[in-house]
C-alpha cells in the first residue's frame, strides 16, 4: 500500500512540533501571530508547510454541516 504522506511531510511536521516545545513556533503570516501552545495547530502548520513545498501530503479535509444548519436549510427550501 503506497504511503499517504512523504518522508520529508513529516519531517516538517516532526519540526513544527519540536519548535512548539521550545517555544519559538508563531501562527499567522510570517511567523507574526502570537505563540502556538496547541500540538494539533503545530501538526497543521507543519502539514500546511509541506503542502506549500509540494509535498505528497493529502488534501485538507471539507468540513462537515451540523444537522441543525442541514435542518435550516430544508425548513427555508
Amino acid at each position: 500500500m503506497a504511503r499517504k504522506y512523504s518522508k520529508s511531510a513529516s519531517k516538517k511536521v516532526g519540526r513544527a512540533l519540536h519548535e512548539r516545545k521550545k517555544g519559538t513556533l508563531k501562527s499567522g503570516p510570517g511567523g507574526k501571530g502570537g505563540k502556538v501552545k496547541s500540538r494539533k495547530q503545530a501538526i497543521a502548520i507543519g502539514l500546511s508547510e509541506a503542502r506549500a513545498a509540494g509535498k505528497k501530503v493529502p488534501k485538507k479535509a471539507a468540513k462537515k454541516k451540523t444537522a441543525k444548519k442541514k435542518k435550516a436549510k430544508k425548513k427555508k427550501a
